[in-house]
C-alpha cells in the first residue's frame, strides 16, 4: 500500500473528499492536495462560508467587486462570493471528474437552509444554483428532511447530481437510498440515462457520540466505559449494511445492468468532539470501500501524518444492530437523539447562514463599489 494513508483509502475504495473552501486555498492549495494526497472532492456548508467571509478580510477585494454587479443585498453579494469559489474549485477538480467517469471530482453547493421543509422551493432553488454555476461537477446539497427527500427524488430524476446532507439514523438513510432508487427508475421508464446523475448520502458521524457518551455516562456509569465512541461507529455500519442489502441485491440489479452506479455513502462530521478520541478515530473505523469521507482541516492533515489505512468498516458490520439495541437497553433514546440531531443540525446551519449575511450586511455598509 502507498506510502500516502490518504491514498491508501483511495486504494481501499473509499474516496477522500475536502471539508473545506475559502478563496485562498484556490487554486493553488487544492490543485496540491488533488496532486499529493489523491483528493477527489470537496464539501462545504454555511458554517464553513461563514468562517471564511466573515471572519477575515480574505474576501474584501472580492466584496467591492460583488457590490458592483450585484448591489448591496447580503444573500445576493454572498452567492456571488460562494459561486466564484465554487466554479474555480470545479475546474481545478474537471480532471479528476474526468478519469474517474463522473464518480468523483464533485464540489457540494448548499441550497439556503430556510428551504428545509420547502419541496417546491428546493427543487426550484436547486436548478437554478445548478444551471448558475454551469459546471457538472457541481453537487447540490439538499438536507434529509421528509421534504428534502421529497426534493431529491425530484431532482434526481431532473438529472441534477445531489448531496444528500444532514442524515443521523439508519431509517432516514434508507428513506434517502429508496428515493434514489425510485427516480432512477423513473428515469429509465422515460428513457433517460441511469448512468447519471451521481449522488451522495452524508451520514453524519461524531455528533451522535457527543449525545450519546454524557448520555451513558449519566444513566450507566458504572457499564459506561467500554460503550464509549460505539454508536457513531454502529450506526454508519447498520446504515453501510443497509447499502450493501439495496445496491447489491434485487432492488439495483435491473438499474446496475443499465448502467446505473450506486449512491455512495458519504461520512460527515468525522472531527471527533473533545479529547477521548484520537484525531483520526472515525476515520480509521470507517475505512472501507464504495463510500467517501469528507475530512476537515486537523482531520485531514492527522490522517496524513498518522493514518493507518486498513478496510475495519466490516469488521463487526453483522452486530452492528445489536450494538444499538444494546445502547437502548441501556435507556439511549436512540430514535429521539437522531431526530434532535436532525433538528438541531438544520437550525445551526440555519443560524450559521444569518449570522454570515448578518456580518456581510455589516461590511457592505463600510464598502464601496470596486
Amino acid at each position: 500500500m502507498t506510502g500516502n494513508p490518504l491514498r491508501g483509502l483511495a486504494e481501499l475504495g473509499q474516496s477522500v473528499w475536502y471539508d473545506n473552501i475559502h478563496r485562498a486555498m484556490l487554486p493553488d492549495e487544492l490543485g496540491r492536495l488533488v496532486e499529493e494526497d489523491g483528493l477527489s472532492g470537496v464539501t462545504t456548508n454555511p458554517a464553513i462560508f461563514q468562517k471564511a467571509i466573515a471572519g477575515s478580510a480574505a474576501y474584501d477585494a472580492a466584496i467591492a467587486e460583488a457590490v458592483s454587479r450585484v448591489g448591496r443585498d447580503p444573500s445576493a453579494v454572498f452567492e456571488a462570493l460562494a459561486m466564484a469559489d465554487i466554479r474555480e474549485a470545479a475546474g481545478v477538480l474537471r480532471p479528476v471528474y474526468a478519469r474517474t467517469e463522473g464518480v468523483d471530482g464533485y464540489v457540494s453547493m448548499e441550497v439556503a437552509p430556510e428551504l428545509a421543509e420547502d419541496t417546491a422551493g428546493t427543487v426550484a432553488e436547486a436548478q437554478r444554483l445548478h444551471a448558475e454555476v454551469g459546471h457538472p461537477n457541481v453537487m447540490i446539497k439538499v438536507p434529509a428532511t421528509d421534504a428534502g427527500v421529497a426534493a431529491f427524488e425530484a431532482l434526481i430524476v431532473r438529472g441534477i447530481p445531489v448531496n444528500v446532507t444532514l442524515i443521523f439514523g439508519v431509517e432516514r438513510y434508507r428513506q434517502v437510498a429508496e428515493a434514489y432508487l425510485r427516480a432512477l427508475e423513473r428515469r429509465r421508464q422515460a428513457g433517460e440515462p441511469v448512468s447519471e446523475p451521481v449522488s451522495v448520502a452524508s451520514l453524519f458521524i461524531s455528533r451522535l457520540d457527543a449525545k450519546v457518551d454524557p448520555l451513558l455516562a449519566e444513566l450507566a456509569p458504572e457499564r459506561a466505559e467500554p460503550w464509549y465512541g460505539r454508536a457513531a461507529i454502529a450506526n454508519a455500519r447498520a446504515a453501510y449494511g443497509v447499502f450493501r442489502e439495496l445496491f447489491h441485491g434485487d432492488a439495483f440489479a435491473a438499474l446496475r445492468q443499465a448502467g446505473a452506479r450506486p449512491q455512495r455513502l458519504l461520512w460527515a462530521s468525522t472531527g471527533v468532539k473533545g479529547e477521548r478520541y484520537p484525531a483520526t478515530y472515525y476515520a480509521e473505523a470507517l475505512a472501507g470501500p464504495e463510500t467517501v469521507i469528507t475530512l476537515p482541516p486537523a482531520t485531514y492533515e492527522a490522517y496524513r501524518q498518522s493514518g493507518a489505512p486498513r478496510e475495519r468498516l466490516t469488521a463487526g458490520l453483522a452486530q452492528a444492530p445489536a450494538v444499538l439495541e444494546e445502547l437502548r437497553g441501556m435507556g439511549v433514546t436512540l430514535d429521539r437523539i437522531l431526530a434532535d440531531l436532525e433538528r438541531e443540525g438544520i437550525e445551526a446551519f440555519a443560524k450559521a447562514h444569518h449570522e454570515l449575511l448578518d456580518a456581510l450586511g455589516e461590511k457592505l455598509q463600510h464598502t464601496a463599489p470596486a
